[in-house]
């Protein structure tokens, strides 16, 4: 006799899973008494005859036959007299069960106690869902063959979970799965991950081995080099320029690109990719702007420069000289697929790559892969740079002529300009990512000027990224920001990248200003040679609160680990092949997901994360009439799914390409460009209106460019791109910070810190019993984090 879990259908004593039970006690529901024909203690599978046996249970008898019912009771075998045996006799085993007292089940206990009642209440709700909601409208199957699958699904994803209480049982990949979305989007992304497992066995239900099998090669993503055939046919030089940052590593490849006739720029942001435009068309050199959402092209040259954000590079286009720049974002776990696609794909004879040291093992592998001959040049710092022993102590009186603050906030970037002018009557530039170009370059260079009363710089952490600004301190705000849920500390090589900023030796106006005086001298030379600079260009590296300090003391003394993978991403040809064998009822996040599931990687790669494809391509799921094409394109658009109102204009740009009509910008409701005749307040609700307005003309813009006869408005989205930006420039000119919130802020931001600390010395094993600061519940701190984050 066994003691079975009924909803598992699990043995408690030999932990089988066995279907194959005899004589079922029902106890009200509850576990079920039977004998397990499928393992024994005994081991084997033997034939199994139920004895007659009679069981004292509180002094009353109970008389037990294979047909008995027993309610009310749990059972085990007693410790101290435990004698389950069998007994071979002609042919036949017999299971003996004496003396049994009443069972009592400890609470179950490790990570997994709490979630598995969860998720079976979550698949219960799933398998309830009523007649004619949207998740059952989403598949084209009759209501009672849907219900079976429902069912199927639910006892299968059931069973699969019993036994995770027994030692060495090994948690399954599914149950790991939702544990993590439990733990990151609570009951909510449960639920949704559920019936995204559900759309998976719906769509896997047909398939025969030999589809599995065409699956798995096409999802065979080992050897990414393949996909260049003509690229590979050449025998390029790849140059690779590495160093820490002012060392001039990227002023030497832009020097061999302005040589050249035909060639390319490559950069990580549209700040840089505006900067090098700016700089070779200064210089003489014709050359166009590409990025996701502006194009400006001389279609008139024959040969010609391109300066291109790195997911927008030619790949199919030969050119003379490509420059692609910060190539240690190869190992970037979302974006490092573009990186990998520039350095495997680009027809360049010679292809210039410029960054980190820790960059080199990785390219000599994708180099001797590509059979490229492979050329390091190695770089030293052009001016000496050091960490300074105190911060500013929160006191903004301190700062001094050539300093920038660096924020991690937009908001956070205009109302320290205007504390920061308040305290010290000094003016103060601003720089970030959003800014428009024209303002952008005018605020850099208002900094720069030595001549005027421009003092301090404000910026973002885009300076990290090449930026050429005359710095002569860095001062961050924090070493940390905040992602929306709570404060996370950055990355040491984000932190040495933006602090190596200071003393920089040479700023483009610097060498628009030099080619000037080469032109009035009749000197025909174009190369500068950099030598290194005196003392004054000292670059030191300081925080504003001393808690910040010892982080960024720390990040300046070690080394970064050198990068072990490059990321790709399947190219559209495979993805297209893949989504054959499913369904058009499938969604297609479902299809991006198996494909990621499947691949098949090789130790030097990794497969780039699926964050915002997943939520586009749910929200464009209802639209009929897309091709497969249509929504990988919508997929990779410029649009963060967790911000409000971005699925509803996906949703009606979508339309608009299922229709081929419709897309005038006029012509679409959902952009509300009311806004704009609205007058300008220092409201909160009214920015994150503007903001709303211009993410989504920056997708118009990016859409025109896809879908060029659709979304035919493309002049008058920049001009009202520009009308909200000058708009928002405004509404954030307005905010300033009260001294109490910047305190509250800073407060949350050294918990953090504290937090981050002590977890660290327990992770190396040293206990911690305290920390100098003000101990909140987890759980109420990060709900202040995000007022604080709404608020600030």
């Amino acid at each position: 006799m066994v003691i079975v879990d009924l909803q598992a259908g699990q043995c408690l004593f030999c932990t089988s899973r066995s279907r194959r039970w005899l004589n079922h006690l029902s106890n009200g529901g509850v576990l079920k008494l039977a004998l397990c024909l499928s393992r024994t203690r005994g081991g084997g599978d033997r034939r199994i005859s139920f004895q007659r046996q009679t069981v004292k249970i509180d002094e009353k008898v109970v008389a037990s036959k294979g047909n008995s019912e027993f309610r009310g009771f749990k059972w085990r075998p007693r410790k101290d007299d435990q004698k389950l045996s069998t007994r071979q006799s002609t042919g036949k085993s017999h299971l003996r069960l004496n003396t049994l007292e009443p069972l009592t089940l400890k609470p179950r206990s490790g990570k997994n106690a709490e979630l598995i009642p969860i998720i079976f209440e979550r698949l219960r709700r799933l398998s309830n869902e009523p007649k004619g909601s949207p998740f059952l409208d989403s598949f084209s199957l009759e209501e009672d063959l849907l219900r079976e699958r429902l069912n199927d699904f639910e006892q299968k994803t059931t069973h699969s979970f019993y036994g995770w209480a027994t030692p060495g049982w090994k948690t399954p990949p599914m149950l790991e799965l939702l544990r993590q979305t439990y733990i990151d989007n609570g009951r909510a992304g449960l639920d949704a991950q559920l019936k995204f497992a559900f759309h998976g066995y719906v769509a896997n239900y047909g398939f025969n081995k030999s589809d599995i099998q065409n699956q798995a090669k096409l999802a065979d993503l080992r050897y990414p080099t393949e996909w260049y055939p003509a690229t590979r046919v050449l025998q390029r030089t790849i140059h690779l320029h590495v160093g820490p940052t002012n060392s001039g590593k990227t002023y030497h490849a832009l020097k061999r690109l302005e040589q050249a006739e035909s060639g390319v720029y490559a950069g990580p942001l549209r700040l840089l990719a505006h900067e090098v435009y700016s700089r070779l068309n200064a210089k003489g050199k014709r050359c166009n702007l590409v990025t996701g959402d502006e194009r400006v092209m001389d279609l008139e040259q024959a040969n010609y420069l391109t300066s291109c954000t790195v997911e927008m590079v030619p790949i199919n286009v030969d050119v003379e000289v490509a420059v692609v720049d910060e190539i240690q974002m190869i190992g970037n776990m979302d974006r490092g697929w573009a990186w990998t696609q520039a350095v495997l794909g680009l027809k360049a004879k010679e292809l210039h790559l410029c960054g980190e040291d820790r960059a080199v093992p990785l390219v000599r592998e994708l180099a001797a892969a590509m059979g490229d001959k492979l050329e390091i040049h190695r770089y030293e710092r052009l001016s000496p740079l050091r960490t300074m022993s105190t911060s500013l102590e929160g006191d903004l009186r301190k700062l001094r002529k050539g300093d920038c603050v660096v924020s991690f906030s937009r908001m956070g970037i205009h109302a320290l300009k205007k504390e920061i002018e308040k305290i010290t009557k000094k003016r103060v530039a601003v720089v970030y990512g959003s800014l428009p170009p024209e303002i952008r370059a005018q605020q850099a260079k208002l900094f720069n000027d030595p001549d005027n009363d421009y003092d301090i710089l404000v910026a973002s952490d885009a300076i990290g990224m090449g930026l050429n600004l005359s710095i002569k301190r860095i001062v961050f705000e924090s070493t940390s920001k905040h992602n929306g849920v709570a404060f996370q500390p950055i990355a040491v090589s984000e932190i040495k990248q933006i602090a190596g900023r200071a003393g920089r030796y040479r700023t483009a106006q610097d060498d628009v200003r030099d080619q000037a005086n080469l032109a009035d001298s009749d000197q025909r030379t174009t190369t500068i040679a950099l030598t290194p600079a005196p003392a004054k260009n000292l670059g030191l590296v300081t925080s504003l609160e001393k808690i910040d300090l010892p982080i960024i003391k720390r990040a300046m003394q070690i080394e970064a680990q050198p990068l072990l993978t490059a990321g790709i991403f399947p190219p559209a040809s495979i993805v297209t092949r893949f989504a054959t064998y499913f369904s058009p009822e499938t969604p297609f996040s479902y299809i991006l997901l198996r494909l990621h599931e499947l691949a098949r990687m090789h130790q030097r790669f990794h497969l780039c994360a699926l964050r915002d494809q997943i939520g586009i391509a749910d929200a464009i799921q209802s639209i009929k009439g897309l091709t497969i094409n249509d929504r990988l394109c919508f997929c990779a658009a410029p649009a963060a799914i967790r911000d409000p109102g971005v699925p509803s204009t996906l949703e009606a740009f979508a339309k608009r390409v299922a229709n081929q009509s419709g897309g005038g910008l006029l012509d679409i409701p959902e952009l509300q460009l009311e806004v704009l005749d609205w007058e300008v307040t220092a409201d909160r609700q009214y920015l994150r209106q503007l903001e709303s307005l211009h993410k989504s003309i920056v997708l118009y813009l990016w859409l025109s460019y896809r879908f060029t006869g659709v979304f035919t408005s493309r002049a008058m989205a920049s001009h009202v791109k520009g009308l909200v930006e000058q708009k928002i420039d405004m509404v954030l000119a307005k905010f300033s910070t009260s001294a109490e919130l910047r305190e509250r802020v800073k407060m949350l931001r050294e918990q953090s810190i504290l937090r981050q600390f002590k977890t660290q010395i327990e992770t190396e094993g040293v206990e911690v019993t305290s920390v100098d600061s003000e101990v909140m519940d987890p759980e109420a701190e990060m709900q202040e984090e995000r007022e604080i984050a709404i608020a600030a």
